[in-house]
């Protein structure tokens, strides 16, 4: 009996000895770990402070810089709980791998939404075009209402929405029309032959210097441009406030078309002489 206690008091000692170590080997990891995950996602918190304020000096948009924050705090992240399981002692290469692989597999599943991804990042950093602007790109025309990370929404003149994707717009020919205060319009105004070119141009000068909205510097450009089939052509250049240019492109067209009809001045349009042969 004494024996078997004695045997007993062993292997609890052994027991106790083994659980000892067992704690001292892996609570000082499993508290290490706690700690640094702790301080770890402190530090991930002061970084995003910190990149946010960054962006806002820059005057980054709101929508990039709530994403790019968003976007780096979860790498972050996972930078820190991958850390914390391997000071808990886990073998994380396997699970590094799989990821890695499932990483790659999502990536070509979504490459069309990845490429609308960077487009947008693209288009928010560089700004080509802001909310506001008219542009023409992929094709479509419009004003700029919306610039998400993945599209912009264009509305048209008919009052249409249009959702363009970024990756095309980023990786394509943007036009502009609002990204400059001033644009040139420009008209071709046909006369007849019979008609006196300088007398159109006295016309067509007194038209603009009565229109305030164009510009005087640079100098509005008349002149006679081509002798076509039935008309005596006479392009007209002028400058203005990009905000004008429509009102005073389709008002100039109803003042010269008055006025020549006013002044006695023709303006031709294309004919055709039928001739009939009586055959008998």
């Amino acid at each position: 009996m004494n024996e078997n206690l004695s045997n007993i008091n062993i292997d609890l000692s052994q027991l106790s000895s083994i659980l000892m170590d067992f704690v001292v080997s892996y609570g000082i990891k499993l508290v290490g770990s706690i700690l640094f995950l702790i301080i770890g996602l402190w530090v991930v918190a002061r970084i995003n402070k910190m990149l946010d304020k960054l962006m806002q000096r820059r005057h980054v948009e709101a929508s990039l810089r709530g994403f790019l924050s968003s976007l780096l705090s979860a790498i972050l992240k996972v930078v820190v709980v991958i850390t914390v399981f391997g000071i808990a002692g886990v073998q994380m290469a396997s699970f590094i791998a799989i990821l890695g692989a499932a990483s790659v597999a999502i990536a070509l599943s979504l490459q069309g939404s990845l490429s609308n991804f960077a487009g947008g990042i693209i288009i928010l950093l560089f700004k080509p075009f802001r909310v506001g602007d008219f542009i023409d790109g992929q094709g479509k025309m419009g004003t700029v209402e919306d610039i998400q990370i993945f599209h912009t929404t264009l509305k048209t003149t008919d009052n249409k929405v249009i959702i363009v994707p970024n990756g095309g717009l980023a990786n394509s020919s943007i036009t502009n029309f609002s990204k400059k205060e001033t644009r040139r319009v420009e008209w071709t105004f046909g006369i007849g032959y019979g008609d006196s070119y300088e007398k159109a141009r006295d016309i067509l000068r007194r038209l603009i210097d009565a229109d305030q909205r164009i510009h005087q510097d640079p100098e509005p450009f008349i002149r006679l441009t081509s002798l076509g089939d039935s008309s005596v052509n006479i392009v007209v250049r002028v400058w203005l406030n990009a905000g004008d240019y429509w009102e005073v492109f389709f008002e100039m067209n109803e003042k010269v078309y008055k006025t020549f009809s006013e002044q006695g001045i023709n303006i031709p349009f294309p004919q055709m002489d039928v001739h009939l042969h009586n055959k008998e």
